[in-house]
């Protein structure tokens, strides 16, 4: 790592990932348009000075147009060397298409989004995917691993967001799924506890039924910690490699429409376990 580490995108997920950097001894220098701050680190009034500074810049960004105009003000004033490190759901043909940008100018770029909630971002345990060349994941792969656990090399530039988009079409699909036997088992009369002990007793288990179930599904408080828009967005991600690759992902196209139903009647915002809720009001006798 070479010099300062700039860090963008301050929000839910980003906020702790950026804490955990500067607890574990690294020079941030930070820059958020909501003026969040960081004890320790160095807040900035403007993109272009953090991009001038740092070796190493991190973007915790929602999506992909938010990682282009960060990226768009921050390129020309970018010392040649820099890497940058896209940790949010960018789709990868996007993420492709700004490694040769930034390869342009003699600088690099990491595809490396995360899985785990707010609670391992905080703990520092999060799961992180790390595409890019071997030599670019090597020189960040320090900075990763105060912000996670587990680091899985998935290949080249664009493959970890192709493989974050993927796990959350998994993970959707088995919420979905946690979601419709809690309501089918409280109309049969069902303990849900119950329930939530013999799905991860048994071959239901998956880490909906594991951390959503009880937690936020039975319970009804909805706060998981993950926006239901949010997983939207990765759904379509997955959708677009489907079509890329001519897969018919007939499940996938279900749950398209179902969390395109779910964000209009619940809002972008709601925490993603609310499909459950979502569930209830639409079956509503």
């Amino acid at each position: 790592m070479d010099g300062a580490v700039g860090f963008i995108g301050l929000g839910m997920m980003g906020a702790p990932m950026a804490a955990n950097l500067v607890a574990k001894g690294t020079p941030l220098l930070t820059h958020d348009a909501a003026n969040v701050g960081i004890p320790g680190a160095e807040a900035l009034p403007g993109a272009a000075e953090l991009a001038s500074r740092a070796g190493t810049i991190i973007l915790m960004l929602p999506d992909s147009p938010a990682v282009a105009s960060v990226l768009g003000a921050l390129e020309g004033a970018m010392r040649p060397g820099t890497v940058v490190v896209d940790m949010g759901s960018s789709l990868p043909a996007a993420t492709r298409e700004w490694g040769g940008r930034l390869a342009a100018r003699g600088c690099a770029m990491v595809d490396a989004p995360v899985s785990g909630s707010v609670v391992k971002a905080r703990a520092g345990t999060l799961a992180i995917m790390a595409g890019g060349a071997p030599s670019d994941v090597d020189r960040v792969e320090p900075l990763l691993r105060r912000m996670g656990e587990a680091i899985i090399r998935t290949g080249a530039l664009g493959s970890a967001h192709a493989m974050k988009a993927l796990n959350n079409y998994v993970y959707a699909a088995g919420l979905l799924a946690v979601s419709e036997a809690a309501l089918m088992a409280e109309r049969e009369g069902l303990d849900l506890g119950i329930l939530t002990q013999v799905l991860n007793a048994s071959s239901g288990r998956n880490i909906a039924s594991e951390t959503k179930l009880g937690q936020e599904i039975a319970s009804r408080r909805y706060a998981g910690g993950f926006q239901l828009g949010l997983m939207r967005k990765d759904i379509e991600t997955a959708a677009g490699i489907a079509e890329a690759t001519g897969v018919e992902a007939r499940l996938l196209r279900l749950l398209r429409e179902e969390w395109a139903e779910a964000v209009a009647a619940q809002g972008p915002k709601s925490d993603n376990t609310a499909i459950h809720k979502h569930l209830i009001e639409r079956e509503r006798p």
